[in-house]
């Protein structure tokens, strides 16, 4: 099968719809599919199974800053790109973005299946926006949502079926990597983009806080942003054992899972899922994360992780204390934590995409 995905997101910037798409496509290809990425980006991308249709923008969107292209030309280059590839099926991620994916939808040409990533609390602009895209919406052949909480945010404007079929995530990658050389310590890990949503002030408050019970502590923090400063609130001596790696390249993160003790994820909303979730529990991480919808979808209260208010400091370092202070629980949870990200493994979740690509061939 000849499949086009289109992603609206810069393809060199980091992002989850990114790595998502960027791994599906290589579990295509290994199935033997023809496979075409189209997306924007903010240099020439050197893949010759990506095309960039030009460069992006920063445009806030959902507590964050989206790189998008939506210019004339951009339209223009993802329709050139897909007429010259021909796909069976286009496969657009957040079709609703005026970027690559919405191109690709207009484009018409081949049946669609559509898969919806975010989730907020509300969104004024999608209510605004939700009469026109109406008819966009009911040219989707097939419409997935990666959770539940994904699912409920597209159906509060629109009706019809959605499916979920969750993120795959590359769990064999995390399960099976050599530790990586860090300073001695009870290391935790931070994986994720220092800005407000993701909640990296409040990991560096708790860090405080538990650091008077276990001075011997130390943070580990892959990912930048403007909340990187926020570590520049702490006494310099605990200053000191925060490890700051910056941005690392999402291959390159599982020697650090490896040399981890636990994995913390304080976002504090706006989350549909939790790949940085299911990354840590197959590398054996026990997990504590906050307690919102998409986190706990992936994290099962007491069972696959411990969960705890948004935005609480003084909570997370509990949790995070009863982990370090109580082998046994820890233990448990990583066991539970394995067995849960089998579920989220590309073997799996690639079979479920292609029964998508089948029935909207089929259909059309």
């Amino acid at each position: 099968m000849r499949i086009a995905l289109a992603c609206p997101y810069a393809w060199d910037a980091p992002g989850g719809v990114q790595v998502h798409v960027g791994q599906l496509a290589a579990r295509l290809r290994d199935r033997g599919h023809r496979v075409l990425v189209v997306a924007p980006s903010r240099v020439e991308h050197p893949d010759p199974h990506v095309i960039s249709i030009g460069r992006t923008i920063p445009v806030p969107v959902n507590g964050s800053i989206a790189q998008i292209a939506p210019s004339p030309a951009a339209a223009r280059r993802t329709r050139q790109a897909l007429d010259d590839f021909g796909p069976d099926v286009v496969h657009a991620h957040e079709p609703f973005v005026p970027s690559a994916s919405m191109f690709a939808v207009r484009w018409g040409a081949a049946p669609v299946v559509a898969t919806f990533h975010a989730y907020a609390d509300r969104s004024p602009l999608l209510a605004a926006a939700a009469p026109a895209l109406r008819r966009l919406w009911q040219g989707l052949a097939v419409r997935v949502a990666v959770s539940e909480a994904a699912r409920s945010f597209v159906q509060r404007r629109f009706r019809g079926e959605v499916r979920v079929v969750p993120n795959g995530v590359e769990v064999d990658l995390f399960r099976e990597a050599d530790p990586a050389d860090l300073p001695e310590g009870r290391r935790i890990l931070f994986v994720n983009r220092l800005d407000p949503r993701k909640g990296f002030a409040v990991m560096v408050e708790a860090f405080g806080l538990l650091s008077r019970a276990h001075p011997e502590a130390l943070l580990v923090v892959a990912g930048d942003g403007k909340e990187r400063t926020a570590v520049a609130g702490l006494p310099r001596p605990l200053r000191d054992r925060v490890v700051m790696l910056g941005n690392v390249p999402h291959d390159l993160l599982p020697p650090y899972h490896a040399a981890s003790e636990v994995f913390a994820a304080p976002a504090v909303g706006r989350e549909s899922f939790g790949i940085v979730l299911v990354e840590a529990m197959a590398a054996g991480l026990p997990v504590v994360a906050s307690d919102i919808p998409g986190y706990r979808e992936v994290v099962r209260r007491d069972e696959d992780g411990l969960l705890v208010p948004p935005r609480d400091p003084g909570a997370l370092a509990a949790a995070l204390r009863s982990i370090l202070d109580d082998p046994d629980l820890a233990k448990r949870l990583a066991r539970a934590g394995v067995a849960r990200s089998a579920r989220y493994s590309w073997d799996t979740v690639t079979r479920e995409v292609e029964s998508t690509y089948e029935e909207a061939v089929g259909g059309a």
